[in-house]
């Protein structure tokens, strides 16, 4: 009865350990974008569109990922 208690504990952790790490690097991916598009627009100012337009794409995709993370560990949480 223990091995089972103790086995569910684990999942658990396991489940917060993976969630916190997908948002963490979905963090610290979205801080890579924006300071390299800052630096993009500042040495041509000229193409800021599209500069910006980029960036929010690629971090749309990068949300879309840590999104996917975090639902996978709370399946794995309760399945």
């Amino acid at each position: 009865m223990f091995g089972l208690l103790a086995e569910l504990s684990l999942t658990g952790l396991g489940a917060c350990i993976g969630a916190a790490i997908a948002a963490i690097a979905a963090g610290i991916g979205i801080g890579k974008i924006g300071a390299a598009a800052m630096e993009a627009i500042a040495r041509q100012p000229e193409a800021a569109g599209d500069i910006r337009s980029n960036m929010i794409v690629i971090a749309a995709l990068v949300e879309g990922v840590a999104l996917f993370a975090v639902i996978v560990c709370v399946l794995a949480l309760f399945v």
